[in-house]
């Protein structure tokens, strides 16, 4: 069935008015939110602040700490003296051996069999700009059952350097033997000699 009754028009509200009290309502909606975080902030401690002596965000004093029980900051740690005597030792001067000078000097020395003059022999497995490269190096050597040290040198006009070295070595037979494994096992030494 259908409905033949006149409808009235609806009464028509003012689009202006609907609108303001709109925006009004949004304000104060706003409003209430921005408060409740700016309160909510206020009370939680704020990260990364140093929290001795620092106001709080509500404006209240943070307590400031009890001088008297503040501790004095801790003396720095002496250095470190190196553990081995090579810093003594290298300072002198130091050059290059090579194979032919290794052989005429311990065959100078005559009588004693692969005995070698007084002079301080090392050999040095590499040098390295990078500290860790140096540390892997005498890792490696480590794993082949031979001690070596890190030793920084400066350098003029070069920088730091880290030289990894084997010794001191006082008879040919040992530094053969060293520069036989280091050889074997890809590492290219050089023998260096330090003068007393």
């Amino acid at each position: 069935m259908r409905d033949y009754k006149p409808r009235g028009r609806p009464a028509r509200r003012s689009a202006v008015g609907g609108t303001l009290v709109g925006i009004f309502i949004g304000l104060l909606l706003g409003l209430a939110i921005a408060a409740g975080i700016a309160v909510f902030m206020a009370k939680t401690p704020a990260p990364f602040v140093d929290k001795t002596g620092q106001a709080s965000r509500g404006g209240a004093a943070r307590t400031a700490p009890n001088l008297a029980e503040a501790k004095p900051p801790a003396a720095p740690k002496a250095p470190e003296k190196p553990r081995f005597d090579f810093y003594k030792i290298l300072p002198g001067q130091e050059e290059p051996v090579s194979e032919r000078e290794l052989k005429a000097a311990a065959a100078k020395d005559g009588g004693r069999a692969g005995a070698l003059p007084k002079d301080t022999y090392f050999v040095q497995a590499g040098s390295f700009q990078n500290p860790a490269d140096a540390d892997n190096l005498k890792a490696k050597l480590a794993l082949l059952g031979l001690q070596a040290s890190v030793e920084p040198a400066n350098l003029p006009d070069r920088g730091t350097w880290y030289r990894v070295r084997l010794g001191p070595y006082a008879r040919l037979d040992e530094i053969d033997r060293v520069r036989q494994t280091l050889a074997q096992n890809g590492v290219d030494a050089t023998l260096v000699r330090v003068k007393n």
